[in-house]
């Protein structure tokens, strides 16, 4: 992991801040600006509920309100927080307020102890968890997905009309936006070099996102322990619906900034298929902390091994755009590897590539490559003038040229972990809590987003 100070990650995050400017007119959800934001966390049985409270935020309180049932969950994400707070380098402040009652859904809504809910944990409960919130008018920060299937999908979208209504604002944590060599991939592929974007077709798409991603890691210099619900995919959901929902927010992101997106008109599945992932019994101990598969998970199970379908790919068009993008769970990483992410974005002059093999030392890097029988020269130098337009906003970015191309060089104070992007995800949604009210792109394009997984769940399951 990427470390960096706070002087850097303030200053990585007023870069956000203008990166991400865009027009905030007739928006489609509104609030009152808050003066103080509380916080609220709820049944967090995911680890990135945490991850939120990894830094301080101005105008954010240090106590936050706790509702959960009791149980190793609740645990690590204490034990998240207590790291964060006792570590020696910028130690959090947090103090966390806990209720673990049977009722503690009803007790967090009849209390109001805060103002903004931070919902991670089991996506069966989640859409519920969202509505139930914004209709007691509070705001919502979730994790993704959101929605795991199509009724869910429908109930989000019921969701989102609520927060209108209330006043409040509901939005997803996007961490993908941040990682620098996607955002540099945006900002290439609308410049002059890049030519427009190809329309592509379903064998050979103008748009591919390959995330590869491992069961077991570690997280804050820990090995992560997994809840066993996480390997059921009627409570942590499937694959094509999961990760997935970062490469599609992607494609729809870098392909077309700042428009709105309508799901009924401009989203068509063309194919979507899903396939299972195998663990083993010791796999699964090593990563659960349990010896043996809970009764849930049983009709999954087959000869000792747990297969369930936790990949998938969709192949569907975008405002004409085609798009391909694939989710794959491995068990654990090689060693010295991790998380890898596989980009292509195809214009009529050139392609925009985030790699991450071995040749990259399994981190990511970009590249930009013109397209056969380019003139070259001319290509290079309307290269170097979109270099220097975005050496505007990106001081001491530079060019090395490559056998097919050129890489982008990045300085290292635009390079921060994953687990930081939640700290600069948040800083963005307090922003919007802020100025009352969302970017006018966003609620439209959520709804477009979880349309384009659910729908392409059902497709791969034979249903639609």
């Amino acid at each position: 992991m990427i470390k960096i100070n706070l002087k850097n990650l303030l200053f990585i995050n007023f870069v956000m801040i203008i990166s991400f400017g865009c027009t905030t007119k007739n928006n489609q959800s509104s609030s009152q600006s808050i003066d103080k934001i509380k916080l609220i966390t709820l049944d967090p049985g995911h680890f990135h509920s945490a991850l939120v409270q990894k830094s301080m935020y101005e105008n954010v309180d240090s106590v936050v309100h706790v509702y959960a049932p009791e149980g190793q969950e609740l645990k690590s994400h204490l034990n998240l927080v207590d790291g964060y707070n006792s570590r020696p380098e910028n130690p959090t402040l947090w103090q966390e307020k806990i209720y673990t009652g049977p009722d503690f859904l009803d007790k967090m809504l009849s209390e109001k102890a805060g103002n903004v809910v931070v919902i991670a944990g089991n996506n069966q409960r989640k859409t519920d968890y969202i509505a139930k919130s914004v209709e007691a008018g509070l705001h919502v920060l979730a994790d993704k997905p959101m929605a795991i299937d199509l009724d869910g999908f429908n109930k989000l979208v019921q969701a989102f009309e609520s927060a209108k209504k209330n006043n409040v604002l509901l939005y997803d944590i996007m961490t993908e936006r941040y990682e620098i060599n996607t955002m540099l991939q945006k900002e290439f592929a609308h410049l002059s070099a890049f030519g427009q974007l190809e329309k592509g077709s379903p064998e050979n798409p103008s748009v591919t996102k390959v995330s590869v991603h491992h069961f077991y890691k570690n997280v804050s210099g820990k090995p992560l322990v997994r809840p066993t619900w996480f390997f059921d995919v009627k409570q942590q959901g499937e694959g094509i619906t999961d990760i997935t929902t970062h490469l599609v927010d992607l494609v729809q992101w870098e392909c077309f900034p700042n428009q709105i997106l309508d799901y009924k008109k401009d989203i068509e599945i063309v194919s979507a298929r899903r396939w299972q992932t195998s663990i083993n019994a010791e796999q699964f101990e090593k990563v659960t902390q349990k010896k043996e598969f809970p009764e849930f998970l049983k009709s999954d199970v087959k000869n000792g091994i747990l297969s369930p379908y936790s990949n998938g790919e969709i192949n569907y068009r975008l405002k004409g755009i085609h798009a391909k993008i694939s989710v794959t769970w491995d068990f654990q990483a090689p060693e010295g590897t991790g998380d890898t992410h596989f980009s292509v974005m195809r214009g009529t002059k050139a392609s925009v590539i985030i790699k991450q093999g071995k040749e990259q030392n399994f981190k990511p890097a970009l590249y930009i490559e013109p397209r056969e029988n380019t003139d070259l020269k001319l290509f290079e130098k309307a290269l170097m003038a979109d270099l220097k337009q975005i050496q505007k906003q990106y001081l001491g970015l530079e060019l090395k040229k490559v056998a097919n191309g050129w890489e982008v060089i990045i300085p290292d104070t635009y390079k921060v972990s994953h687990e930081d992007h939640f700290a600069q995800v948040t800083t963005k949604y307090l922003q919007f809590l802020k100025d009352g009210k969302l970017p006018e792109w966003e609620v439209p394009n959520m709804i477009a987003k979880y349309y384009t997984t659910t729908k392409a769940r059902e497709i791969a399951l034979g249903l639609k």
